[in-house]
């Protein structure tokens, strides 16, 4: 398999750290190959200040699989990085954003098995002028620039304990009644299924739809959304998918109810994400489906406040390389033809 691309992140939050103890720590770990597309003089310099005697080589993606065991192995990017930790500077924003475009070139190009995204600062991103609302944006931009092809992109939460996907994402509260629909569910449901089929590999994925309102609208007694949207999408959902919904949430992510399903489809983004991050905080990962390849992301932030002191918790980074090197594996030709 080819190696996994792994992107810089915000170069002053903890991304560049991880990547760096993530490597020194491969064998203990068990980590599958990647190489970090970078400035390589950046990482070096963020080696010394975190103590790390970490040997770096610049290489092609096609080399980067050999030179894992004994180096860390770098794509350099043209943009340079000089941001210290905690403090984004002029070159966060160019140089995160060149790390994820060269990541998704490669894995387009058949060079990398697979992307998995250091975390970003959005607020830093906007202030260059990013137009997206997030990665997951950005991500099916690329895809549409390189290939001409429109899609939507869907995120996953996911951890052994429980997988959630948010209908709508980074919206405040006050716009999800006005973007929230049954197609829009209908369409979330279905790549949701797809991808746990194709990628996943669980022949009858079994999916909950989690009400918008409190008690899944009582009867319309506490909103009408339920009734009027969020149920007909189950009823289409239920021709050909196992589904059940809509359910209240609040009854939905106890260890018996999530014995019952693979993943939930909520409706909001803090639905989805409060659950996950209470049951799975260091361990959860980012994925996004219905793309024509495979990303994860380790499921926290920048965490500017201990980026460079050597203190950020590898285990979901970890978690996004090996489950991003397992779809990777599970994933074909024709999925990828077909997306």
């Amino acid at each position: 398999m080819q190696p996994l691309a792994l992107t810089l992140g915000e170069p002053a939050g903890i991304g560049p750290d991880l990547a760096l103890a993530v490597w020194n720590r491969r064998a203990e770990l068990d980590i599958p190959s990647f190489y970090v597309a970078s400035d390589p003089e950046f990482l070096k310099h963020r080696a010394n200040r975190l103590g790390l005697d970490i040997p770096i080589s610049s290489v092609d993606p096609a080399d980067a699989a050999a030179i894992f065991p004994t180096a860390l192995p770098v794509v350099a990017l043209d943009v340079k990085a000089t941001a210290e930790p905690g403090r984004p500077d002029r070159s966060s924003a160019p140089a995160a954003i060149a790390s994820i475009r060269r990541a998704v070139d490669d894995v387009l190009s058949g060079s990398a098995a697979a992307v998995v995204t250091n975390p970003v600062a959005k607020n830093v991103l906007y202030k260059s002028g990013f137009a997206e609302p997030g990665h997951t944006e950005f991500l099916a931009k690329l895809v549409e620039e390189a290939t001409g092809k429109a899609l939507r992109p869907v995120m996953l939460l996911w951890s052994p304990e429980l997988a959630v996907v948010p209908v709508t994402i980074h919206l405040p509260l006050k716009e999800i009644f006005k973007q929230l629909s049954t197609g829009l569910i209908v369409e979330t449901g279905r790549i949701v299924a797809r991808d746990f089929r194709t990628r996943f590999r669980l022949a009858h994925p079994r999916l909950v739809v989690a009400g918008l309102n409190p008690h899944a609208g009582e009867e319309g007694t506490l909103g009408e959304e339920d009734r009027a949207i969020v149920a007909p999408a189950v009823a289409q959902l239920a021709d050909g998918i196992d589904v059940r919904g809509p359910l209240p949430a609040d009854s939905l992510f106890h260890e018996r109810a999530r014995a019952t399903y693979d993943a939930a489809l909520c409706m909001y983004h803090d639905q989805a994400l409060i659950p996950i991050k209470t049951l799975a905080f260091d361990h959860a990962v980012n994925v996004t489906l219905g793309l024509p390849f495979v990303r994860t992301s380790p499921d926290h932030g920048t965490a500017f406040d201990i980026a460079g002191t050597g203190r950020a918790d590898p285990a979901s980074l970890v978690a996004a390389l090996r489950l991003a090197a397992r779809l990777a594996k599970a994933d074909s030709p024709a999925l990828i033809a077909a997306s």
